[in-house]
């Protein structure tokens, strides 16, 4: 079993490599392996895309690496591998981001990326540091979470879905903040789960062992 996180210059993949495979060691779930080759990320049997930064800009450098996106589509897309997008990496699911410019996304979940805006003007964007989760569907990717677990964010936009099943978790933060979409083979977290201690490695292991 391998799962493949995808390396495109975007994000800390060295906190995430080392909880994944912290999390495939206890479950005995295969290699964890970084990677930015079309031909390995094609052949995973699962797939991350972690993301840190803007959006446009975490876009582009991926579509900079040759044939990367295309292998990741035929692989989530086509033959229904498991796929989980952190922070920018989720954001990437929507139809469209509107952080400093209009760019299209992936379109894999229907949406728009936002900015936050806080109904109380004492909250700062960027929204940062540990928030409650509400969540609102049952997933098996969040076996064993429940409303009030913590999670870690930082991000100043957030993910408005079109079709509000499509939205398992939030959390309150001056209006209701989107903390986790899925759909299909497809989950994505807002918040960092490599950060996120018990909680966070829970759906890590939960997503290594899950069989959409």
């Amino acid at each position: 079993m391998l799962t493949a996180l995808v390396d495109y210059d975007s994000g800390n993949l060295h906190s995430a490599h080392k909880a994944f495979e912290r999390m495939a060691r206890e479950r005995g779930e295969g290699t964890i392996v970084v990677t930015s080759e079309p031909d390995v990320v094609a052949k995973a049997d699962r797939i991350v895309l972690p993301g840190d930064g803007a959006f446009p800009a975490c876009k582009k450098q991926l579509f900079d690496y040759s044939g990367l996106f295309e292998a990741i589509s035929e692989a989530v897309t086509e033959k229904g591998r498991p796929f989980m997008g952190i922070c920018i990496g989720m954001q990437m699911l929507a139809t469209r981001g509107l952080e400093y410019e209009e760019t299209k996304g992936f379109d894999w979940i229907g949406g728009e990326v936002v900015k936050i805006e806080p109904s109380d003007p004492a909250l700062k964007v960027p929204h940062m540091g540990w928030n409650n989760l509400h969540l609102e569907g049952a997933h098996p990717v969040l076996e064993g979470i429940e409303t009030g677990d913590h999670a870690y964010f930082v991000h100043s936009y957030h993910f408005k879905v079109a079709d509000p099943a499509h939205r398992l978790a939030y959390v309150n933060y001056g209006e209701e903040v989107t903390a986790i979409v899925a759909r299909d083979n497809i989950i994505g977290t807002q918040f960092h789960p490599e950060k996120s201690q018990r909680a966070g490695l829970r759906i890590v292991s939960n997503f290594l062992g899950w069989k959409p």
